[in-house]
């Protein structure tokens, strides 16, 4: 039986938990002008920050607070965060977080749970607290006594900014991420359809499609201009129209690659099927047409197992990632010398 997720984050390494906190940190920017990871000594209590604009801490910002302990978050966990938030923003570091989230790969305990949905009882038993969690744990230069203007400050704050977000909460953001297969498994989400090629061919198409031309041309023995030029020769137009459709198929692979699997993966699966058909491509050919195609065969042969794409690769997407190093002047039909 497989391991349900939330209990695989449970055994995590300290070195793994902090790598899928990173990942999931990563779904957060789509709600911040940025987000940026902290941690270690003078952190001052921030391990991800979301911040709001460009202001960053002196203006709207979240903190999310990432812990790893054998068992699920309990209130003696956080009463030295909690302090932190407060003597830091006192003391001007940064102004209070909008929100100050706990996230814990056992979870959060039910009685810590339970308070952080009581703000005013939370903000009761952190005072009650303080001098055994805080006063002597804040900073190495002294006792952090709550008094005076920090104390005003202290009850100044509404601790219903200190909230939690669930183990459950943090999968269902990361599996939007492009981590989320290669560390859990279970396959590939499903593939869209590569959906309609566009009647003109666009900028992005012009050098493979000008090396297109370029071996007709050579097939033919006189030079064709653009595209329009083969209305007259029906069999090369089909051709033309085939390796357009081949061409979109990468691209839509490449598109569903930036959201799925880490970044670098499509251009690793780039590189294998450049190696794969690179001596097929610089071997004599009795015409660039016949050199695009056989290298055209030999790429719909490549192996690309060890690829994590390699579940939804097509027959289509081989033989077009041959345009796109086209594209790239790393595969060329015509070559300089024939």
């Amino acid at each position: 039986m497989p391991i349900p997720k939330p209990q695989r984050v449970m055994i995590f390494s300290p070195e793994e938990w902090e790598s899928f906190t990173e990942e999931w940190a990563s779904t957060l920017e789509e709600h911040y002008e940025k987000v940026r990871r902290f941690g270690g000594a003078g952190d001052l209590g921030i391990d991800i920050a979301g911040l709001c604009s460009n202001k960053g801490f002196e203006g709207v910002w979240d903190n999310y607070q990432c812990k790893r302990y054998d068992h699920p978050l309990r209130p003696s966990d956080v009463w030295i965060e909690i302090g932190k938030v407060v003597y830091y923003s006192f003391k001007g570091q940064y102004t209070p977080p909008r929100k100050h989230l706990f996230v814990c790969s056992r979870g959060i305990g039910t009685t810590l749970e339970q308070l952080l949905n009581k703000p005013t009882e939370l903000k009761v038993r952190a005072k009650e607290a303080w001098a055994t969690h805080c006063q002597n744990q804040i900073t190495s230069t002294g006792p952090v006594v709550l008094t005076g203007a920090l104390k005003s400050h202290f009850d100044s704050l509404d601790f219903s900014l200190f909230s939690s977000v669930s183990v459950v909460e943090m999968l269902k953001t990361h599996s939007r991420t492009s981590f989320h297969a290669v560390r859990f498994g279970g396959g590939l989400p499903s593939r869209p359809n590569v959906g309609e090629m566009p009647d003109a061919p666009t900028a992005s198409e012009s050098r493979y499609i000008r090396y297109l031309l370029d071996a007709y041309s050579d097939h033919l023995g006189h030079q064709l201009a653009d595209p329009q030029d083969l209305d007259n020769h029906l069999g090369l137009k089909r051709d033309f129209l085939r390796q357009r459709e081949r061409f979109y198929h990468a691209e839509s692979l490449k598109n569903f690659a930036r959201d799925t699997v880490p970044e670098g993966t499509f251009d690793e699966l780039k590189d294998e099927i450049y190696y794969g058909v690179v001596d097929v491509c610089e071997s004599d050919h009795a015409s660039g047409l016949e050199r695009m195609r056989e290298t055209m065969t030999h790429a719909a042969a490549v192996s690309s197992t060890s690829n994590a794409l390699s579940s939804v690769i097509k027959t289509q997407d081989r033989q077009g990632i041959c345009h796109q190093l086209a594209n790239d002047d790393r595969l060329t039909w015509v070559a300089s010398d024939d």
